[in-house]
């Protein structure tokens, strides 16, 4: 290349690209003039653990929001860490295709399901979505198809995560949709009842708080919405579920199950509904079915309301998933089990109840 356009060096390239009055003086170590020479990898990472170490912790008392607003640091199990985050044949975010050669991973998927299933108390549940944002934006779609496209008002309350919230604000945009935000207890749904197509409530909150929607979900159900819960599957191992106070679908991420916080994503997300909203569910569903042998197989459900059908007809525009971390999460919930999973949860609970 370099004699192709007369030259002898890398250096005289790179001067006929870059700009002089760009291109640095001087060379750049990786942390500047603390290192201006560069580190070793041993040396860099000491280094800057020593940086880290000055980091000063805020006491709760002086967060507005409960901690982390969805993302928590957690420990995640060495024989899951070595056997499927660090094995690349998990590699993969998306569902399996080919379910001949994929049972295995299908079978951890099928869990995945049966676990938001069962900790969220609604009969149906996908593979995982991206994250709790784009989860919750699809259930607000969900809500709005479910109107036939007639209502287009959804309330919002006013203690979701603030990234939920932003992910709700930037779909509703394309769809005409117009967020109503506002506190869930003093709302009036009066001036709006007939164009409320949903709500959503964050449970627990971002602040901390778990509060029961029970009659809240009545009063909405009585205009004709629906109710949708963004929540946490930790928490739900000692809370009601979502389905038991009238909640219509439930979303939320299940990175609280074993996935590392990784500066904020990816994460997988997850959304269960009722039996009946299941032909517009959003994303992919693994279920039970039988081979030529007659035995037990698992495959991807009802495919066509979302992949093999027309771009207008289709239920969601979302074609991916977050398999890996999906799987993650259920096998964390495999290794811990319901009883330990349980503790967990009150050990958390213990320690935020002296800095509430």
């Amino acid at each position: 290349m370099l004699k192709t356009f007369g030259l002898t060096e890398l250096e005289q390239l790179v001067a006929k690209v870059v700009p002089e009055q760009v291109r640095l003086k001087r060379g750049v170590g990786v942390l500047g003039s603390m290192a201006p020479d560069g580190l070793t990898e041993s040396e860099l990472l000491t280094t800057l653990k020593k940086i880290s170490s000055q980091n000063k912790v805020l006491l709760f008392q002086s967060c507005r929001r409960s901690g982390g607003c969805g993302y928590t640091n957690v420990l995640l199990p060495n024989v899951i860490k070595r056997n499927v985050l660090e094995n690349p044949g998990w590699y993969t975010q998306y569902t399996p295709y080919q379910p001949e050669v994929a049972q295995g991973r299908l079978l951890s998927l099928l869990n995945y399901q049966t676990m938001v299933k069962d900790l969220t108390g609604l009969p149906i549940a996908n593979a995982s979505l991206l994250d709790e944002g784009t989860a919750a934006a699809e259930a607000m779609i969900m809500c709005y198809s479910t109107a036939n496209r007639k209502r287009s008002k959804f309330f919002v309350d006013d203690a979701v995560h603030p990234q939920t919230l932003a992910c709700l604000r930037t779909r509703a945009e394309g769809f005409k949709i117009e967020i109503v935000l506002g506190n869930w207890r003093t709302v009036d749904f009066e001036p709006i009842k007939d164009d409320l197509a949903g709500v959503i409530v964050q449970y627990p909150n971002s602040y901390g708080s778990i509060d029961d929607y029970t009659e809240f979900a009545q009063r909405v159900h009585s205009y004709g919405g629906l109710v949708v819960a963004a929540t946490d599957l930790m928490a739900l191992t000692l809370l009601k579920p979502p389905g038991e106070f009238g909640a219509d679908i439930a979303v939320g991420s299940s990175q609280r199950f074993g996935v590392p916080m990784a500066y904020g994503g990816p994460h997988a997300a997850f959304f269960s509904c009722r039996e009946d909203q299941r032909r517009r569910l959003p994303g992919r569903i693994v279920g039970v079915s039988r081979d030529a042998d007659g035995k037990m197989a698992l495959r991807l459900s009802l495919q066509t309301r979302e992949q093999h059908i027309r771009r207008e007809k289709a239920t969601s525009n979302i074609c991916t998933a977050q398999v890996l971390l999906a799987n993650m999460a259920a096998l964390y919930a495999v290794f811990h089990g319901p009883g330990v999973s349980k503790r967990l949860t009150g050990r958390c609970d213990c320690c935020c109840m002296p800095q509430s």
